[in-house]
C-alpha cells in the first residue's frame, strides 16, 4: 500500500487525516486517532492496520459475497448500525451488486450491497468504522442475484458453498460447553460426508463451517436443523435447537437458521465490537478439545496476525 502524507500507524499520535493510495485507488483516511475500543485504547488507525495486515487471509472468505457492514462511528460504546445498502458517496471503483430481497410478507426490492473483493475496498470500508463484517453462506453466481428467492429450490434460490452451525451458549454455559457440543457434532457431520472446521465467534460462542455443493439455502437450513435436532435428542441436558429463551439457560443453542439465504454471519477474521478488539478466529480441533476455560479461545487483533503467520489460514479449505 503506497501512501501520500503521514504514515498510518497504530498509535494514538497518528494524523487525523491521511491521503493514501491503495493499489491505485485514492482514499482519505480520517479520525485516525479516535479510540474505538476505550477499554483497550485501540484506535481507528489500529483497526485499519489490523485489516490491512489480515487482508491476505480475510479477503478470500468474503470475496464475491454481499457484504453487510456493522458500523460504530463513535466506537464500541456508542450507537451502531447495520449497513446493507452501499452508503452515499461510495466511490465508483467500489464494486456493488444489487440483490433482490424478499420479506416474510412477500414484499421485495433491490438492495445494493458492497462487495469486498480487494484491499482498497476493505480499507475504504474500515475507514467508515465498519468494525464488523457480515456475509451470507453463498457467493454471487453468473445468473443468480437473489438474497431470498422463491422457496422450495425454485429458480433464483441462493446456492450456498458453506453450511454453518452457530453455537450460542446460554449463561452460565460458555464457549467451553460450545466446544463439547462441537466435538459431538463433528462425527455426526463426518458420517454425512461433511468436514467441519471451527472458529470463535469473537464473542462468547463458537461456529462450525463445512463446505457444501448442489443444495439450496432452504435445503441447507433444513439439513442443519436436522443435525441440531438429532444432537438435542441425544444431549437434552446440553443442547437446544430452539430459540425459546426459557430453554436456553445453561445450554448451547445450535442456531441452524443462519443458513437462511437472507441471513449473515460474522466473517472469519472480522473484528467484533466487544470491550476489547476480539476477532472471529479459526481454531484447530486440538484447541477445541483442549478448551476448559473461556479465556482459552479469546483472540484479539494484537495476536491474530502473528497467529496466522505461524499457523496459516486454518479456514483455507473453505476458501
Amino acid at each position: 500500500m503506497s501512501q501520500r502524507g503521514d504514515t498510518v500507524s497504530g498509535t494514538s499520535s497518528a494524523a487525523d487525516k491521511v491521503a493514501v493510495v491503495v493499489d491505485g485507488h485514492a482514499i482519505t483516511l480520517t479520525n485516525l486517532a479516535k479510540v474505538l475500543y476505550p477499554e483497550d485504547g485501540f484506535t481507528k488507525a489500529e483497526v485499519l492496520d489490523y485489516y490491512q495486515r489480515i487482508s491476505p487471509v480475510l479477503l478470500p472468505h468474503i470475496a464475491n459475497r454481499p457484504m453487510t457492514l456493522k458500523r460504530y462511528p463513535e466506537g464500541v460504546d456508542g450507537q451502531s448500525f447495520f449497513q446493507k445498502h452501499a452508503p452515499a458517496g461510495t466511490p465508483e471503483w467500489v464494486r456493488t451488486q444489487d440483490v433482490e430481497s424478499r420479506s416474510s410478507r412477500g414484499q421485495g426490492g433491490a438492495v445494493t450491497h458492497v462487495v469486498i473483493d480487494d484491499l482498497p475496498t476493505l480499507m475504504w470500508a474500515a475507514n467508515l468504522a465498519s468494525l464488523e463484517l457480515h456475509v451470507p453462506m453463498w457467493r454471487f453466481e453468473a445468473e443468480r442475484r437473489f438474497e431470498a428467492g422463491p422457496p422450495d429450490g425454485a429458480d433464483g434460490e441462493p446456492h450456498p458453498d458453506l453450511l454453518v452451525f452457530d453455537l450460542d451458549p446460554g449463561p452460565p454455559a460458555t464457549v467451553v460447553e460450545c466446544c463439547r457440543v462441537a466435538q459431538s457434532l463433528r462425527p455426526m457431520l463426518a458420517d454425512a460426508g461433511l468436514e467441519p472446521l471451527a472458529k470463535t465467534s469473537g464473542g462468547k460462542g463458537l461456529q462450525l463451517y463445512a463446505p457444501v455443493t448442489g443444495i439450496t439455502a432452504a435445503q441447507a437450513s433444513e439439513r442443519a436443523k436436522g443435525f441440531a435436532q438429532e444432537l438435542e435428542r441425544a444431549r437434552p441436558d446440553l443442547v437446544t435447537s430452539r430459540m425459546t429463551k426459557s430453554l436456553r439457560p445453561g445450554k448451547v443453542l445450535i442456531d441452524w437458521s443462519q443458513n437462511n439465504g437472507s441471513k449473515t454471519t460474522v466473517a472469519p477474521y472480522s473484528l467484533r465490537a466487544r470491550q476489547r478488539p476480539t476477532v472471529s478466529t479459526p481454531v484447530t480441533w486440538d484447541e477445541v478439545e483442549a478448551c476448559t476455560a473461556p479465556e482459552h479461545l479469546v483472540f484479539t487483533a494484537h495476536e491474530v496476525p502473528d497467529r496466522v503467520a505461524a499457523l496459516g489460514d486454518l479456514f483455507a479449505p473453505l476458501a
